[in-house]
């Protein structure tokens, strides 16, 4: 890029879009408070909170579990400095899709574009079947109402359908309110235990430093008789639990200022959610004790952990304010993924090779500056991937089928494992982009610490999640290892990484014109500088 009296010159390939564009998003639809809430959203606190904090305490890293969180913390604010540096040149919906592109070339781009698209379109569904088996198992069925949880799914998705077709800001009201709800519901919880204390004490040094992260649970605990854990499945759990902050990028061609606003969300939430984990998952050990602490997380009713804490120390209404926030929780998640998703297949469509994509799902909605016909699509797809789990998967404990389980353990569970392998997958490619685009490339200068440090660290902490979920990959997967949908999980990557290098390969021989525009549609006023 070169600078004329004209002002700053695209790099060759790149494909401007101006505020008159009609492939581009609204423009200044969102500030820093909506983009920082709807990424917030997409990692869902009361969520994160209720289902990974008890998997790790009872068979991961033990009363250690924050440990795993703030090792987590770690790792993952040194990712996003890197991650942030590209954001502050490059704004685009396609985020991983644009930076990858703009680092590595198109080739790289596409295939990683795919797979993270791939990775929120299954997201949605993932929360969605965790919405309905909350609503299902925890305040309908106790209330004498009893309902498919496919029913509940569906209207879900409706809802969604409704909500996200409308301009990005109602959404990031919906999720605003959700979230600042689930965070002082937690945050009362945790600040009730920070005051009254617990039957062992706070247990800081044995809880919450780094380095007790690499503990596993011993056998026979606390005289609990639990079975060993293995401190790996705690970690890459709390790696689970942000899967979503880095959708802040996503949001950039809709955000008012972006490279200021995406970078410091980014930030914002990456540190905020890795101290609010960290101090809950202390609080409740410490609010339950070390014993009650394992063997209600190793035990039958894994969610009691949190909910006969509420119950103790802020009263039984707020276990019922608990267990509809755990619903609502889980929907606005959906919906912040829903919107993520939307954007990548909006970012990808209006690059497409074909007319009729660039038409349709590459097309912005003229009234309201959405992307509708990208956001229909995630919810047709999002509703086949649930009637297909619910037609053709079980869930079998001891030879009996449970199926009232196949929406928690299958949908929920299942997807949210394979779509993290793939974020993670995506973020250390990003990495990598990161120091070609300032080293290699050297489109701009870069800070030493910020564009080559961090972004190495970073790849070699996610590189460490990945290996952390392959060698104990039947342990996470639980009731659902012996799946032909888990089975086949390194078939996915491997399948979307050759459909999209032989998309880019077959397009750049075809069509030259398109393969130059591949991940490089970026905003012209936002656009990178020298």
């Amino acid at each position: 890029m070169s600078i004329s009296p004209d002002g700053p010159k695209a790099m060759p390939g790149d494909h401007q879009i101006s505020s008159a564009d009609s492939a581009r998003l609204k423009a200044g639809a969102v500030g820093l408070v909506g983009v920082l809430l709807m990424a917030v959203a997409n990692a869902a606190p009361i969520t994160a909170m209720s289902f990974n904090v008890p998997i790790a305490i009872g068979y991961g890293n033990g009363i250690s579990a924050s440990a795993g969180f703030l090792f987590a913390t770690i790792v993952l604010t040194i990712f996003a400095v890197g991650f942030v540096s590209m954001a502050r040149y490059i704004t685009t919906a396609g985020a991983f899709y644009g930076f990858i592109t703009q680092g590595l070339g198109q080739l790289w781009g596409m295939a990683s574009g795919l797979i993270a698209a791939v990775a929120y379109i299954i997201f949605e569904a993932s929360l969605v079947g965790g919405f309905s088996y909350f609503a299902s198992e925890y305040v309908l069925k106790p209330a004498g109402i009893n309902v498919n949880w496919m029913i509940i799914a569906a209207i879900g998705i409706i809802i969604i359908a409704v909500l996200t077709y409308y301009s990005v800001t109602l959404a990031a009201g919906v999720l605003g309110v959700t979230l600042v709800l689930e965070v002082l519901l937690l945050g009362a919880l945790g600040l009730s235990v920070l005051f009254k204390g617990g039957p062992d004490g706070y247990m800081f040094g044995e809880i919450v430093p780094p380095q007790n992260a690499f503990t596993s649970l011993p056998e026979d605990a606390f005289g609990t008789g639990v079975a060993a854990g293995v401190a790996a499945i705690g970690i890459f759990f709390a790696f689970w639990s942000w899967v979503g902050f880095e959708t802040t990028a996503v949001y950039g061609e809709e955000s008012k200022n972006p490279k200021r606003n995406v970078p410091i969300a980014t930030m914002i939430a990456v540190i905020g959610l890795g101290l609010f984990y960290t101090f809950m998952s202390w609080m409740v050990v410490v609010g339950n004790g070390a014993a009650k602490s394992v063997e209600v997380s190793a035990g039958a009713a894994p969610v009691d952990l949190w909910l006969g804490l509420v119950d103790a120390n802020l009263g039984g209404f707020m276990v019922l304010a608990y267990k509809i926030l755990l619903v609502v929780g889980s929907f606005a998640c959906a919906m912040a993924f829903h919107n993520a998703a939307s954007r990548y297949i909006f970012a990808m469509g209006r690059e497409s090779a074909s007319g009729f994509l660039r038409r349709s799902i590459g097309s912005v909605n003229a009234k309201h500056g959405s992307p509708a016909t990208a956001s229909f699509v995630q919810s047709g797809i999002t509703l086949v991937l649930c009637i297909l789990f619910l037609l053709f998967t079980n869930v079998y404990i001891e030879g009996e089928a449970v199926p009232e389980l196949v929406p928690y353990v299958n949908v929920y569970g299942l997807l949210a494992l394979i779509g993290t392998a793939m974020i993670l997958i995506v973020q250390t490619i990003t990495s990598f982009a990161v120091i070609s685009f300032f080293w290699v490339k050297k489109v701009h200068k870069g800070n030493v610490i910020a564009t080559l440090i961090c972004p190495i660290l970073g790849a070699i902490g996610m590189l460490y999640a990945l290996w952390l979920l392959w060698s104990n990959r039947n342990f996470a997967a639980g009731l659902a290892a012996d799946s032909l949908v888990f089975t086949l999980m390194p078939l996915y990557v491997i399948g979307l990484l050759i459909i999209g290098f032989g998309y880019a390969a077959w397009v750049r021989a075809k069509r030259p014109d398109l393969y130059a525009e591949i991940g490089r549609t970026t905003i012209e006023e936002a656009h990178e500088r020298v």
